[in-house]
């Protein structure tokens, strides 16, 4: 064989081995995690608490469509769905669950004992049997908690500085939300310390927030309270538009309606917490159990007023806030 036909098919030969590499690398690369994102309410209105999510995941080194792939399971308003789109996420044999709420989260350890779990809930995973403690989970359960029903006694309280003519005030209430009931068992309490009525109205659905509200004037509540519910974030938009057409001092327990003209907001920052879900995420997916990673809770509290709402409905802001 003359030697320049021997190297021109050596050269062909290597270019095409060259050529091979990446695929072979590629081939033998480990496949990029799934994670399940388990959410009760729409993503139309949740960009910035997804972007948080993100945030947290890249502080960890990873990327969505790039380390790391993220299966949504969205249950728009019907918590009755959650527990079929969380055995949907087990059936995907998803890397890690994130679950949004407390419903969210007891459906997916119903559903698997096995795939980590990481929930964003604002009461108690000791109380629902989600972890043994918050600083040993123990299982396969571990994430973040507001602790919100201890605020709902200290809404009612900023509720009465602000409206101090309003002798009864009304508390929005999700009846499908699992610890509806505790928030309550607070809300009553405070009331009942300060002699005021408490009247509660139920909603469940968009469609009954009109319903809630034309009760709630009916009834001649003075202000209202909407407790921390992820349902209720996802009506933002509709809550803040209802309060304003009935002139109806409201606190709300995220800053989020306040920026939306909401007139007072009362409790942890929801953003930050889904951030640091982000960060137990990508940390599980490197290695550690969830079991290992403690329950994080707040430490800061914030309140915020919005001025021009607060004069809108002829309300002077008391020095004590």
């Amino acid at each position: 064989m003359p030697a320049n036909i021997g190297r021109r098919r050596f050269v062909s030969l290597l270019g095409g081995a060259v050529a091979a590499w990446p695929l072979v690398a590629r081939a033998q690369r480990s496949p990029m995690p799934v994670i399940g994102y388990l959410d009760p309410r729409s993503p139309e209105t949740l960009a910035d608490r997804l972007r948080a999510f993100r945030q947290g995941l890249k502080q960890t080194g990873y990327v969505e469509g790039e380390d790391v792939k993220i299966e949504y399971r969205w249950a728009r308003g019907e918590d009755v769905r959650l527990p079929a789109l969380a055995a949907d996420l087990v059936a995907h044999q998803v890397s890690v669950i994130v679950a949004i709420s407390a419903n969210s989260a007891l459906s997916a350890k119903a559903a698997t004992r096995t795939i980590p779990i990481v929930f964003v809930m604002g009461d108690d995973p000791v109380h629902f049997g989600l972890v043994d403690s918050l600083n040993r989970p123990g299982g396969n359960v571990t994430g973040v908690s507001f602790v919100s029903p201890a605020l709902e006694a200290k809404s009612i309280e900023l509720l009465r500085e602000l409206v101090p003519k309003a002798t009864m005030i009304a508390v929005l209430v999700n009846p499908n939300f699992a610890a509806a009931e505790i928030r309550m068992r607070d809300a009553r309490g405070a009331a009942a310390a300060l002699r005021l009525q408490l009247s509660l109205v139920n909603a469940s659905s968009e469609q009954e927030i009109e319903t809630a509200f034309a009760a709630i004037v009916e009834r001649g509540a003075g202000a209202l309270l909407v407790p921390s519910d992820p349902m209720f974030s996802g009506w933002r938009e509709q809550l803040v538009t209802l309060a304003a057409r009935h002139a109806l001092p409201t606190l709300y327990f995220s800053r989020e309606f306040v920026a939306a003209g909401g007139l007072m907001s009362y409790g942890t920052n929801i953003l930050d917490a889904q951030r640091l879900a982000g960060i137990y995420a990508g940390e599980i997916l490197k290695g550690p159990k969830a079991s290992d990673l403690l329950v994080l809770q707040p430490t800061k509290f914030e309140l915020v007023i919005n001025l021009k709402t607060a004069k809108a409905l002829g309300l002077s802001i008391p020095l004590t806030l």
